[in-house]
């Protein structure tokens, strides 16, 4: 039975980020439910898997911080919003929000946002730009960081007409499920990565870049193997340097100077993360800056694998400490090897009781089809 309720949210681009990905889990999930679905993006790797049938995908320049194109934007957006007669926009970024605040200023729709990260600023003009995120009729945090950021951040901003609450994020725990990979997939992997099954596999995922910490973890996988005496393990780096080649170099080269060649392997891609996650035995989440909610740990413990994070941002919610993973000080390569090489020596019994605690604990809290109920729950209070 329709609803009536068309909603239109807008994403620079449609890739395999938190952000993409929530937004094309709730573009699914309204159909089902009703209602009529539309994306407005630049592009991106996603928009190939968005069924057509279900969703209207539309394709902006809304990547664009530059004025003359969020202006255009905005006169685009009215357009789309009056033809196809759009109740709720929900914006996704902050340029593309600035864009769809004017718009629905001027064609009386509602306008939600989703605050997805920390979003830092050092002057009152980041601020302001930044400060549309928070513009909206309804304000969505990430998680309790995210919330608590905020407040701090933004209260000036925030009045008792706005709605504001958090959503966690969801993921896809039937494709982040271990007992749908295929053996044969695995090794297939493993050869494609160079390394024999032999040894503990762990696993450091998340695109190159220094706040996520892979210096850290290098210095972390060098102390553990000054411990152990031995090369008792595979330490994979996964993911790609998106154009931060001198990065990468001082990786590589950070690297060869602990002697790691042999045992740490820099891998650009993984097409089917859920069997990288798979193929590993312990899975690092080694930020030096808050994550806004962090998907790697959540992915980890729905695989039923131990994960290993740093204590802050949305690690400290989505990590039961010692009982669905383990917590280390971030920053602080000591305390990374230390968790390591505790889960390297851990018996077997351990290890899997924790794996099924983290998968229950992703389950419970961190579905995707929770996520999407309670958005779709808010947009038609919103409405009503």
């Amino acid at each position: 039975m329709s609803s009536n309720i068309k909603v239109l949210q807008v994403i620079p681009k449609l890739g395999y980020g938190g952000a993409e990905t929530g937004c094309y889990d709730i573009a699914h999930y309204l159909p089902e439910n009703g209602c009529e679905s539309f994306i407005v993006t630049s592009g991106g790797e996603l928009t190939k898997f968005v069924d057509k049938k279900k969703v209207k995908l539309i394709k902006l320049p809304v990547h664009s911080k530059n004025p003359l194109l969020i202006l255009i934007n905005t006169i685009l957006l009215i357009g789309i919003i009056l033809f196809f007669k759009i109740s709720i926009v929900h914006a996704r970024s902050r340029a593309p929000a600035w864009s769809c605040l004017f718009a629905t200023k001027l064609t009386n729709r509602k306008f939600v946002t989703t605050f997805h990260g920390t979003y830092n600023f050092s002057g009152k003009l980041k601020k302001f730009y930044n400060s549309v995120m928070v513009r909206s009729d309804l304000i969505i945090a990430g998680s309790n960081f995210i919330f608590s950021h905020i407040k701090e951040n933004y209260s000036e901003f925030l009045t008792s007409r706005k709605k504001f609450l958090v959503i966690f994020r969801g993921i896809n725990v039937d494709y982040f499920d271990s007992s749908t990979k295929l053996e044969n997939d695995e090794k297939n992997l493993l050869q494609k990565w160079n390394i024999n099954d032999e040894k503990k596999i762990i696993l450091m995922p998340g695109r190159l870049t220094s706040w996520k910490g892979q210096e850290l973890f290098i210095e972390a996988i060098n102390l553990v193997k000054i411990e152990l005496g031995y090369e008792a393990f595979h330490a994979v780096i996964l993911g790609n340097d998106q154009g931060r080649d001198l990065y990468k170099k001082k990786l590589i080269r950070l690297t060869e100077q602990y002697r790691l060649t042999n045992q740490i392997r820099f891998i650009d891609h993984c097409e089917d993360m859920a069997l990288a996650y798979k193929v590993s035995d312990i899975i690092i989440s080694a930020s030096i800056e808050p994550e806004a909610f962090g998907r790697v740990a959540v992915e980890a413990q729905s695989m039923e694998k131990l994960i290993i994070a740093s204590n802050i941002g949305g690690s400290n919610e989505t990590i039961n400490d010692e009982k669905t993973g383990f917590l280390f000080k971030s920053g602080d390569a000591e305390s990374l090897s230390k968790k390591i090489i505790r889960g390297l020596t851990m018996d077997e019994t351990s290890i899997n009781l924790m794996g099924k605690e983290g998968r229950s604990n992703i389950i419970k809290k961190f579905n995707v089809e929770k996520m999407c109920f309670s958005t779709y729950s808010e947009y038609k209070r919103l409405l009503n």
